[in-house]
């Protein structure tokens, strides 16, 4: 007795093909990319840390959340798309393959009377002649055709982009290419940061965990630069960097100009300008005292947050200093500090003091004038650095899904068949898509072919 139980390996199979399947994937992949987009990923900036909860911080972490697109489920995700990928390939491919390569040389009744694109014309002479007129016709007008002889009449078939019925499965195969390229790259790339103190170099860069990662290789910030709108805000900021190989510069690669959305290159390894900032371990910061009733000036050496003691016993502290005063003092430019001046039995003051407008720092009335003379402190360059090997392989995926997608969306399966029996000729048109932009081009061609006289 027959049965319609499947088997177990037929109902997994069922599963993977299942087009329910592909849209419950898609919805989840463009839900949980959300996540991704929401919530920072990588290192955890301290901010954030801070204002959210340690509960909600521990789920999240647990869950991957703050690496998500490195997450198991995530990846798991793409595993069991690429599987129904595939699976709806091979079960629906052989057929698409067969009805291409195969195509339906005659045409029976029942097809013909499914077709609306059709017109007729009489014909009188021998069919010998009638094949070799009108496949000659069909030939100029439309394509090459096949002749098919079936039950005393004539089958011309003819076909133009028979091959775009592919399209859907070139769009499949460009999915799994991108996919192969992004586990390419998250198996062997990485992501990271590095900040390099202009004159120094750095042969490693830490990573999303905090892990540091050899280049192989050295980069070496000759300088740092950086240029400010009227307003005070970063206009341009610019590293000069000089790959550095067994100590010696690397040809091509030295005193290069790495600024935003123009990054360096090398062997595989892409070094983004990202941040900068002044490097305060080890500097210096110079301020001038001079007395208001005359003498000597008074020159002092102090790090940003200490302070020194004069020899009057005034204690001079430095709370912070800065490149660009307008940050400080709108309608000022340049190098300047704010420091805290405590004399002996008196309250502590806090003023500003610049470095290239010494008028205002005599202006104020006190016994001591305090200017600023800069410091020793060097510039910092802030690089994101990103190495991502399976890149080319991605640009490939959307390469293939562009040729895809225009091959599914914007080509078309066009078929035209001319049947000839005793007395009569009868042509039939069909088209995969974009039926409407077919039936004019198959107006045309009928209205030619029933002014054809045989």
């Amino acid at each position: 007795m027959a049965t319609n139980e499947r088997s177990f390996v037929e109902t997994v199979w069922d599963f993977f093909c299942s087009l329910k399947l592909t849209l419950f994937l898609l919805i989840s992949l463009a839900l949980t990319s959300i996540i991704g987009t929401v919530l920072p990923q990588g290192q955890l900036p301290p901010e954030y840390v801070a204002q959210i909860s340690p509960t909600k911080l521990q789920i999240y972490s647990k869950l991957g959340f703050f690496d998500m697109y490195h997450s198991w489920w995530f990846i798991s995700l793409l595993y069991i798309f690429s599987l129904n990928l595939v699976s709806c390939s091979i079960k629906r491919l052989p057929h698409v393959f067969k009805f291409v390569s195969e195509p339906t040389l005659v045409l029976t009744e029942s097809a013909r009377n499914a077709y609306s694109l059709r017109r007729e014309i009489a014909v009188s002479g021998p069919m010998e002649k009638c094949r070799e007129s009108l496949a000659a016709f069909l030939g100029a007008e439309f394509s090459s055709p096949v002749v098919t002889e079936h039950n005393g009449e004539l089958h011309l078939f003819s076909q133009k982009s028979a091959w775009s019925r592919l399209g859907v499965y070139v769009v499949h195969l460009s999915i799994l290419v991108i996919f192969v390229g992004a586990i390419i790259g998250s198996l062997s790339g990485y992501k990271g940061f590095v900040s390099i103190v202009e004159g120094t170099s750095i042969n490693t860069v830490e990573g999303r965990n905090g892990n540091q990662i050899p280049l192989g290789f050295e980069v070496l910030c000759e300088k740092f630069s950086v240029d400010f709108y009227a307003t005070g805000a970063p206009k341009e900021f610019r590293s000069i960097l000089t790959v550095l190989e067994n100590g010696k510069p690397v040809p091509g690669y030295s005193q290069v100009k790495v600024i935003v959305n123009h990054p360096l290159t090398y062997k595989g390894i892409t070094f983004y300008q990202s941040s900068y900032g002044q490097a305060s371990e080890g500097s210096e910061h110079y301020i001038t005292v001079t007395p208001r009733s005359g003498g000597t000036p008074e020159k002092i050496a102090v790090h940003e947050g200490a302070a020194v003691t004069l020899a009057d016993g005034t204690m001079v502290k430095l709370l912070e200093a800065t490149q660009e005063v307008r940050e400080f003092a709108p309608g000022f430019s340049g190098p300047a500090a704010r420091i805290e001046v405590t004399r002996k039995g008196a309250t502590p003051q806090t003023f500003i003091i610049f470095k290239d407008f010494p008028e205002m720092n005599a202006q104020r009335g006190d016994a001591l004038i305090f200017g600023y003379d800069g410091t020793n402190a060097r510039m910092y360059t802030g690089l994101q650095v990103a190495k991502d090997p399976g890149v080319w392989v991605v640009w490939l995926g959307c390469t293939l899904m562009v040729v895809g997608l225009y091959i599914a969306f914007f080509m078309s399966h066009k078929r035209i068949w001319l049947v000839i029996s005793k007395g009569h000729a009868r042509i039939y048109g069909n088209a995969s898509k974009n039926q409407a932009a077919f039936e004019m081009q198959f107006d045309a061609i009928a209205e030619k072919f029933q002014k054809l006289k045989i």
